[in-house]
């Protein structure tokens, strides 16, 4: 059996152009892995999760629609 924790992460990491090597989204994830291992996390997986947002009813009186976003959760996981 497992104990879980899911982190939300951005879904773009901004860089300056400058320092720009091609790797920032993967030490950008090594860093929080790191980060939940020193706490006795096991990175476990990366998840895309997409949420609709539906709008009230004046909003869709005024003609505007749904949207839809994606979030990126990192799983981690340790035995209870």
């Amino acid at each position: 059996m497992y104990e879980y924790k899911m982190v939300q992460v951005p879904p773009n990491i901004e860089v300056k152009a400058s320092k720009h090597r091609g790797n920032e989204a993967a030490v950008y994830l090594e860093s929080i892995a790191n980060q939940y291992a020193e706490q006795g996390w096991e990175f476990y997986r990366v998840d895309t999760v997409g949420v609709a947002v539906q709008v009230g009813c004046f909003d869709a009186l005024a003609g505007k629609k749904a949207t839809n976003s994606a979030y990126y959760v990192i799983t981690f996981r340790k035995p209870r």
